[in-house]
Order: C-alpha cells, then sequence, then structure tokens
C-alpha cells in the first residue's frame, strides 16, 4: 500500500466522477423523477395498466440512477476517511481495506462512465436478443446455444431478469434460433454492441476424425416497444401461422396449437413465440417483438437517409464482429476494437463486460468522429 498515492487517487476519483454527475445532469433526473412521482400518486393511475407501468418503471429507474451517483459520492467520502484514519494511526489493515475499496470504487465509475455513453435515442430500453445459427452445420447450432448461455449468464451476473421467448432447436444439437428479453434499464444500449456475425474455431466434437471447424452465428438486438411507440401494423399486412409448442428431439410440449408465427409481409420478417400456454399470449408476445423490429428498422431507414445526406462514413461493423478461438489457441478476441482475452471459458460464462464497455467506447468514438 506504500506506493499507492491515496490522496491523488482520492482527487482523480472526485474529478471522474465530477465529470459523470454533470453528463448525467442530476438536477434534470431529480426534476424528472418530481413528476414521474406525481403522476405515479395519481388515483386513477391505474386505469390504463400498460401506460401506468411505464411510468412507474421509469420512475423506479431514475431513482436508481440517482440513488446510485448519491451511494457512489458517500463511498469516495468514506474511503478519504479511512485513509485518514489508517494513516494517522498507522493501521495497516485499515489500508489494506482502503486499497481494496479504492478498486472497488474506480471499477464502478468506470462502469457509470460507460452508461453516460449510451445516449441513443432507444439505448435505455429493455433489450429483445435473437441468435441464430449461421453456416457450419451441427457446429453453428451448438455455438447458438453456446452465444444464448453466455448472455443469460452475463444478465444472472448482473441480476437482470430474463425471459426466453421463443427456441427453434436444431435436429442434432443445440439452437437453429432462440429470442429472449432482457429487463433491465438500458439494456438495449448496452447489448446493441453485441450485435453482428460472431466465429467460433475448435476442434468439432461432432467431427469423428477430430478436425478444425469454422461456425457461425448471428446476434441480433432490438429495443423492447413501449406502449407510447407509434407503430400500427394493418392486419392485411400480418400472416398469422398457428402450431404446437415443441421442445428439444421435437416432443410435444402440448397438445394444442398455442405456438404463434406472424409473418410481416411487406418486410417478410417473421416472428415466433411459443413462451406462453396461450395462443392469445403467444400473440400478444409475438406482436410486440414485431413492433419493435418494425420500430429499429424505421430508425435504421431514417439514419441512412441522414448518412446520404452526410456523406458516406465509415463507421460499419463488419460481417464478422469477434472470433472466439478454442483451438490451436485459447484466445476470444473483438475485431473492431481489438480487445481480446485469453481465458475463453470465463468469456462463454458470461464474463462479457469488458467486451461490452469496449464497445460502447469504440460506437461513441465513431460517432464523434462522424459528427465532427
Amino acid at each position: 500500500m506504500a506506493d499507492i498515492d491515496f490522496p491523488a487517487e482520492i482527487r482523480a476519483l472526485r474529478a471522474t466522477y465530477s465529470s459523470i454527475e454533470n453528463v448525467t445532469d442530476v438536477d434534470a433526473l431529480k426534476a424528472e423523477i418530481a413528476e414521474l412521482s406525481e403522476q405515479a400518486g395519481a388515483p386513477d393511475l391505474w386505469d390504463d395498466p400498460a401506460a401506468a407501468q411505464v411510468i412507474t418503471s421509469r420512475l423506479s429507474h431514475r431513482q436508481s440512477e440517482v440513488e446510485r451517483l448519491s451511494k457512489l459520492a458517500s463511498r469516495i467520502d468514506d474511503l478519504e476517511v479511512l485513509v485518514e484514519l489508517g494513516q494517522d494511526e498507522g493501521d495497516e489493515a485499515s489500508m489494506a481495506e482502503a486499497a481494496k475499496e479504492l478498486a472497488s470504487i474506480r471499477k464502478a465509475l468506470e462502469e457509470l462512465e460507460v452508461v453516460t455513453l449510451l445516449s441513443g435515442e432507444y439505448d435505455e430500453r429493455e433489450a429483445v436478443v435473437t441468435i441464430r445459427a449461421g453456416a457450419g452445420g451441427v457446429d453453428a447450432a451448438d455455438f447458438a446455444e453456446m452465444l444464448m448461455r453466455m448472455y443469460l449468464r452475463w444478465a444472472e451476473r448482473h441480476g437482470y431478469p430474463t425471459t426466453v421467448m421463443d427456441t427453434s432447436y436444431a435436429e442434432e444439437a443445440g439452437l437453429k434460433s432462440a429470442t429472449f428479453e432482457v429487463k433491465a434499464p438500458y439494456a438495449f444500449g448496452t447489448l446493441s454492441v453485441e450485435a453482428g456475425t460472431h466465429r467460433l474455431v475448435r476442434i468439432s466434437p461432432f467431427d469423428n476424425q477430430g478436425r478444425r471447424q469454422t461456425s457461425f452465428a448471428a446476434v441480433e438486438v432490438i429495443p423492447l416497444i413501449e406502449q407510447t411507440d407509434s407503430i400500427e401494423i394493418p392486419d392485411n399486412e400480418i400472416r398469422v401461422d398457428v402450431f404446437r409448442s415443441s421442445g428439444p428431439g421435437g416432443q410435444s410440449v402440448n397438445t394444442t396449437d398455442s405456438a404463434v408465427r406472424l409473418t410481416h409481409l411487406p418486410t417478410g420478417i417473421v416472428v415466433s413465440m411459443q413462451n406462453e400456454k396461450s395462443q392469445l399470449q403467444n400473440r400478444a408476445a409475438a406482436m410486440r417483438v414485431l413492433q419493435s423490429r418494425l420500430l429499429l428498422v424505421k430508425k435504421e431507414q431514417q439514419d441512412a437517409e441522414k448518412k446520404a445526406l452526410a456523406g458516406d462514413v465509415k463507421a460499419s461493423w463488419g460481417d464478422q464482429m469477434r472470433s472466439y478461438v478454442l483451438n490451436p489457441y485459447q484466445m476470444v478476441k473483438d475485431l473492431r476494437t481489438e480487445h481480446e482475452v485469453g481465458n475463453t471459458s470465463a468469456v462463454l460464462d458470461g464474463d462479457i463486460d469488458d467486451f461490452i464497455d469496449a464497445g460502447i467506447r469504440w460506437r461513441t468514438g465513431n460517432r464523434n468522429a462522424a459528427a465532427s
């Protein structure tokens, strides 16, 4: 601990905290909380359950943001006191505790700093993630299942609730596709940097000759639709198919045609849901995801028009955004940010925060370069 310059480190923490506080605009947050609290206290709030859910959820999110900032400020103050007492009394245990807390606060500030970069129109929304097996046969289907587990474990690590909405199992192993919700503030802004083509290189467990196999899987991330979004879909633009929900091996989960597949005829977008036991519930869930995808398509079209007016801006993600190499060496590398990790097991077990943080910073840098 003797080599740690605690006064300088604490000044750096306060400077970082101050910049985050300025970007976050705490006064505006508190004003919004007061307004939402008034709306939440209205006697007729739950006459419209969907609107009430939006109000109470947003209020909870805003209160959490302010509380998180307040707790960090208190932790920095407490650290300063702990260091002063430890130095005055020559207490090595207190100084060791201070060094540990210093590292913890620094990490918390870094995470919060990344959140301040999420300023896109839909960044603070919850997310719907779809994973699809690509080229590579059964290895690709197995890889799709590995990615789904990776993201679900990541959400579990952070305490984010998830709901698996649809799974389509491959014949031999793995998944053809899967869709799940991540119910947390800024889930879309955070996970949207994971969208793209992922590549796996390994000795195939499905190849009896033990050959190395390259396989691919695609990750799509869309913001969850809200009641206030104006996406109307005429009935004549949708084809509805119903079928029986099924699990691995084609075994019937129930004996009724409860699963629903919606096809948006103008765009060809297909959404299927089988998580709920009721056909009506599955149809409502499928419609919500379809609206979410159309909302994102609408925004992408608007962005494309803006880019056309601004000229060619190189901010492309590319076809392959990350490689997971398990043989002949162990390495997970993001091809956009150059961030890489040798512990592939940890990454596939959900330890992907550093990749996400690097991706968010990379995206922000590209946006700033495009705007300048």
